[in-house]
């Protein structure tokens, strides 16, 4: 493997290192290459301000962490928080997730997926947009790693039952993961599991949180 220096100029980086772009992105992609060092990776679907990235990545410097944001202000936001506290394990990316996951990452290459508060799209005729779909959790079977994870929250109570739906009652899916405990993250305050904006916002309007977690069967 070249050394980070020789392979600045041939990676999808840029903003100080923090910044990954789609357009230049070669599939398969080398999860590791992009943060210029070994280590597990861990990737989280909507990222937003990038609170839980930012906490989680100061509490474990040994593991990687990519966020994957649509909406261009909490992108353009979070790259600029994790380079004011020069963040070298976190990367920010702009993209559907969906596309991206299915597209871009090798077989078993993901330790753990951290979902937190998905956009439940409620409307009927915008429930194709939806990240949890069997196909969409195929891929993600795809690239985690023997006994990765996968972890779920939400306020939504219809989109969380949906959500059980596809991943514990499909014949396909259910057999390939076991459920185990939710356990609050690192960056989670008294009373909270994952420690986010939208979970702190939900939490002080008086919603319910619900969370899921999931391992995938070796």
């Amino acid at each position: 493997m070249l050394w980070a220096s020789q392979r600045m100029n041939k990676l999808p980086i840029t903003n100080e290192d923090i910044s990954l772009d789609i357009d230049k992105c070669i599939a398969p992609l080398e999860l590791q290459d992009i943060f210029f060092r070994p280590g597990p990776v861990q990737i989280e679907i909507g990222s937003g301000k990038g609170t839980f990235l930012l906490n989680q990545a100061r509490a474990h410097p040994e593991v990687n962490y990519l966020g994957i944001e649509w909406a261009n202000k909490y992108y353009r936001y979070s790259v600029d928080r994790m380079r004011r506290w020069q963040m070298g394990n976190v990367r920010i990316l702009r993209a559907d997730a969906r596309e991206f996951i299915g597209r871009f990452l090798p077989d078993e290459s993901v330790q753990t997926y951290h979902v937190y508060f998905p956009d439940p799209w409620p409307k009927k005729r915008h429930h194709k947009r939806r990240f949890f779909c069997p196909d969409t959790i195929f891929t993600v079977l795809r690239t985690l790693l023997p006994a990765g994870f996968l972890r779920i929250a939400t306020d939504h109570a219809d989109y969380f039952q949906v959500i059980t739906e596809v991943l514990r009652d499909h014949q396909e899916i259910a057999p390939r993961f076991e459920q185990v405990d939710f356990y609050p993250t690192d960056s989670a305050d008294v009373g909270e599991w994952v420690g986010s904006n939208f979970e702190r916002k939900y939490l002080r309007e008086g919603r319910k949180i619900y969370t899921l977690a999931l391992r995938k069967i070796q």
